[in-house]
């Protein structure tokens, strides 16, 4: 009788066993490309002798002597940056012209046979202690091609390229981000030739070598590579704004280079059998050029403008990378300060008031019936809790009641990408007239964020449906505004 009862009371106080989470769908980002997604806006300064010789691109032959800021503030660039929603700042520490905004050691074309503070200046400094000051991070672009060098296109030249990576990483870190492009031999100055030369793109640089060496440089913490290709950033295929309608944050770069043609529309969706996380950041300049110039002082981006900007580059998966040149002061002009205020005034007002926060949500189904994977985690709030299905599951919906008929205009929705990329379709729909009526019919890849403006609906319920995927949905979060 006492075997019998304790049997009964082990039977009745036994619990079953946890749910497993879903296993990662690889490739996966690394922790630094994770922060990078969360900085979701950052800075470009274009700033050197072009901003003074009216240039988009110097020749290399101009005289350091142009090169005279006489009111440089980069506390005004950086504070500007920070209050309207910036989270890093890369300067453009060389151009294609090779004048270098610090005094560098290896060259003559450079800030310290400029006026600017009778040659002892150095804006890569003044940026990036200002940036320390203000809590924003730092990176550099440093051109590869070099109009002024008299060897460019010979072996020395790598050298000395890399010689200037040294200095940049050794004295002016923490860097974040290393940013170079595909403009890559030309015609130029080159110490007097004044000649074209070309470069053999895909091995001049070994790009391999020249970016161990910087991560031997600063082994922590760990910087991102920029390029058309990667290793870690890519290029989104346009200057405009625009990242893919479609896009995945993983590719193959097996082949791929920063240079190499005709890539555009593959960088700009990215490829869902990809074997490396390398996500698309989206540059584009707040002027119709990348320096200032005074004949587009009435030509600045309007705050709308910057908007759709950044629902075409955050709210597709991607970071903007917004440039804000300098004029020849040194500082930021008031036209685009004022730009960015009011645009800063619109994302707040537009995305003020989350009417999913913490609404009730119910799922057609859930991992294993376990709280842990409940519809409940897409309104709680929290970034590492998420809705998932079964392993065998790659479909499934939500509904969340906003509990009264309120305006909709945007549609927030976000994948637990710790776990990889999944998503390959999905729908929304408003409850309306005692029916759901499609809101997205078409949509395809979510990745860490989606905002999908919705023509203004009112609607008390919200569905959200999965149509596709690689694997089990991971769902982190939804937002509706």
């Amino acid at each position: 009788m006492c075997a019998s009862i304790a049997i009964s009371c082990s039977l009745r106080t036994n619990t079953a066993a946890p749910v497993a989470p879903p296993k990662p769908l690889h490739p996966v980002p690394s922790e630094a490309q994770l922060a990078w997604h969360e900085m979701e806006m950052n800075a470009f300064i274009h700033f050197t002798t072009n901003t003074f010789t009216d240039l988009e691109w110097g020749y290399g032959d101009e005289s350091p002597e142009i090169f005279n800021p006489t009111e440089l503030d980069a506390d005004q660039w950086v504070r500007t940056l920070k209050e309207t929603g910036f989270k890093g700042i890369i300067l453009t520490c060389k151009h294609h012209d090779g004048f270098t905004l610090w005094p560098s050691k290896y060259t003559d074309h450079s800030i310290k046979n400029s006026p600017y503070k009778s040659g002892k200046g150095d804006v890569v400094r003044e940026v990036a202690e200002a940036c320390r000051r203000h809590s924003l991070k730092f990176g550099v672009y440093l051109s590869p091609w070099d109009r002024n060098r008299v060897d460019y296109g010979q072996p020395s030249y790598v050298a000395y390229y890399r010689n200037q990576l040294r200095e940049l990483f050794s004295n002016y870190g923490p860097i974040f981000e290393m940013w170079f492009d595909g403009a890559n031999g030309g015609d130029g100055f080159y110490g007097g030739a004044r000649e074209n030369r070309k470069i053999a793109g895909a091995t001049y640089y070994d790009w391999p070598g020249t970016l161990d060496l910087v991560r031997k440089v600063q082994p922590e913490p760990q910087v991102l590579f920029f390029s058309d290709a990667g290793p870690d950033l890519r290029w989104c295929g346009n200057e405009k704004g625009i990242a893919g309608t479609t896009n995945w944050n993983t590719i193959n770069n097996d082949t791929l280079y920063a240079g190499k043609a005709g890539i555009e529309s593959l960088l700009n969706k990215g490829a869902a059998d990809g074997s490396k996380w390398i996500l698309a950041e989206v540059d584009v300049s707040i002027r119709p050029g990348w320096f200032y110039h005074a004949k587009e002082d009435s030509l600045v981006k309007s705050p709308e403008k910057l908007f759709e900007i950044y629902l075409t580059s955050v709210g597709r998966g991607s970071t903007l990378l917004l440039n804000v040149p300098p004029d020849g002061r040194g500082l930021l002009h008031e036209a685009d300060v004022k730009v960015l205020k009011d645009w800063r005034k619109l994302l707040e007002e537009r995305f003020r008031t989350n009417l999913a926060a913490q609404a009730k949500v119910k799922a057609n189904a859930y991992r294993g019936n376990a709280k842990a994977f409940a519809a409940s985690n897409v309104t709680d709030g929290d970034k590492e809790t998420y809705w998932a299905t079964d392993d065998e599951t790659t479909t499934g919906s939500l509904e969340i009641d906003l509990g009264e008929v309120k305006p909709v205009r945007y549609v927030l929705l976000q994948e637990y990408i710790k776990l990889g990329q999944r998503v390959k379709s999905f729908t929304v729909h408003a409850w309306q007239n005692g029916n759901w009526q499609p809101v997205v019919t078409d949509g395809t890849t979510i990745g860490y964020k989606r905002i999908l403006p919705v023509n203004s609906i009112g609607t008390d319920k919200i569905k959200f449906t999965v149509t596709a995927a690689k694997a089990c949905p991971v769902i982190s979060n939804v937002e509706v505004y």
